[in-house]
């Protein structure tokens, strides 16, 4: 509850302000406390101090629709220009700022608008700050009931005598409107005006009917219902629409409809809709030419392939599969841009596995270690060099052998991956010259990767290890 006595006492102890003046604030704190319900934010009247290097706290309102800033009162306290520059800028030169990002004395962050009260002569007699805590911004449910609370007082504000317009609406981004039941107009702001003015290329006057420029409201002003959210399209544009009905009575009786324009954030979402079929589309298509491919190789291999150039079409079959592999995990997942890659190692590893006819034994592999996702343009290398190690493994390791076991681990550590594919085979000739596959699997690690790969012998077997970062580098 304002204290009218109160603010004209602190005028008359730390201001200059005539008595007129000080009449002025009073008229103006009386509808703070609606301000403050309106917006669930803080409202604050300060005053310039007779030294004009700082300013006192005279009136306050406080939110009953959401968490006040403050838990105790602050009229009477100073604010310093440190503290508050915005507010103190305003009082000297009668700017307005709005949506100032803000720091208050008990270290709180706030959104903060301010704006300047005049008197008559046009002088700066006082600064309006509406401060809205966003260091915990929640998501309130009760956005309507509050603004169902605070509809009549506003609309008492908004049809007084009183030549004053009001200060809250003014700046308002959305459009409002106050019109009777019937749709004639007692009220725009600015935001509205401009609304009526871009869609009909004229403006709305008092007293016009709102229903002949924006028909797209006939419903929602022709409803009972007292309550109304609504999202519309006309003029090719997207509109969420709002109505609140105030209760009738002898004094007031029409309602508050408010307008947000989503056309842009509309048009984004379906840009990114159609962005995602395209791609969705484009990965489809890939693999579907990848596995034409591969059609076309084995249909090559049963046509009389000399035995010695078999092996050749088999490796560079298995090579256009591990990339198609890449495409279908792709399109079996919620997310285009990323790649699970024990998802995609598993694929391809069962894939060699099963249609080696290399081995001469039964050949069993295992997957170990830490789940990674990746994004797509990666996941290519990534398939091909398993590929190669694996099928690396079963066409060498093994020779002699009756079957063997293949482990596949990945570990994420320091920012880095390590990808680890180990055999029990018959081990690793180091003086051997390097086939075409581990040429293939160094120059992918090293250039598309940035990464490092090493192979060496162990006492049973060999071992593969590449590490690569997780972030990707240029």
């Amino acid at each position: 509850m304002v204290n009218h006595t109160k603010i004209e006492s602190l005028c008359e102890k730390h201001t200059y302000l005539s008595k007129k003046d000080i009449e002025k604030i009073n008229e103006v704190s009386r509808s703070i406390q609606m301000m403050a319900d309106l917006s669930k934010a803080n409202v604050f009247i300060d005053c310039l101090m007779a030294d004009e290097n700082h300013a006192v706290v005279v009136a306050e309102a406080a939110p009953t629709t959401a968490k006040p800033i403050y838990e105790k009162t602050v009229v009477g306290t100073i604010a310093y220009e440190t503290f508050e520059p915005a507010v103190l800028y305003c009082l000297k030169s009668g700017n307005k700022m709005t949506s100032n990002r803000a720091i208050t004395q008990e270290r709180k962050k706030v959104e903060q608008s301010v704006v300047p009260i005049y008197n008559d002569s046009d002088e700066v007699i006082g600064a309006l700050i509406m401060e809205k805590d966003i260091s915990e911004q929640e998501q309130s449910q009760t956005e309507l009931k509050a603004l169902s609370q605070t509809a009549q007082s506003l609309g008492g504000l908004l049809l007084s005598d009183s030549d004053e317009q009001p200060i809250v609406p003014e700046l308002m981004e959305e459009a409002l409107f106050f019109v009777g039941l019937d749709g004639e107009v007692f009220y725009s702001n600015p935001t509205a005006i401009n609304l009526v003015h871009e869609l009909k290329g004229k403006a709305c006057s008092y007293g016009d009917n709102l229903l002949n420029y924006l028909p797209l409201l006939e419903e929602v002003v022709r409803s009972p219902k007292e309550l109304l959210v609504k999202e519309v399209q006309a003029h090719e544009k997207s509109f969420k629409v709002k109505k609140i009905r105030l209760p009738i009575d002898e004094k007031q009786n029409g309602m508050f409809i408010i307008i947000q324009d989503l056309t842009e954030l509309r048009e984004k979402e379906k840009e990114l809709i159609m962005k995602s079929v395209a791609i969705q589309e484009i990965h489809h298509r890939v693999k579907n030419n990848l596995q034409t491919v591969a059609s076309l190789l084995r249909l090559q291999m049963r046509r009389g392939v000399p035995e010695e150039s078999k092996v050749y079409l088999y490796e560079s079959l298995n090579r256009v599969l591990s990339i198609a592999s890449v495409y279908e995990v792709i399109l079996s997942n919620r997310h285009i841009d990323d790649v699970d890659i024990d998802q995609l190692t598993r694929k391809i590893g069962d894939m060699l596995v099963y249609t080696s006819a290399s081995a001469e034994g039964k050949v069993e592999i295992d997957y170990r270690g830490d789940g990674l996702t990746i994004e797509s343009e990666r996941a290519v290398p990534i398939a091909l060099i398993i590929n190669e190690l694996i099928q690396n493994c079963i066409d060498h390791a093994f020779i002699g052998e009756n079957g063997g076991f293949i482990l596949v681990s990945f570990q994420q550590k320091e920012g880095l991956m390590e990808v680890t594919v180990k055999d029990d085979g018959i081990g690793f000739d180091e003086e051997c010259p390097p086939s075409l596959g581990l040429d293939i699997v160094k120059r992918m690690v090293e250039h598309d990767l940035c990464g490092q790969f090493q192979i060496s012998g162990l006492d049973t077997g060999t071992e593969a290890k590449l590490r690569f970062p997780l972030e990707r580098r240029v």
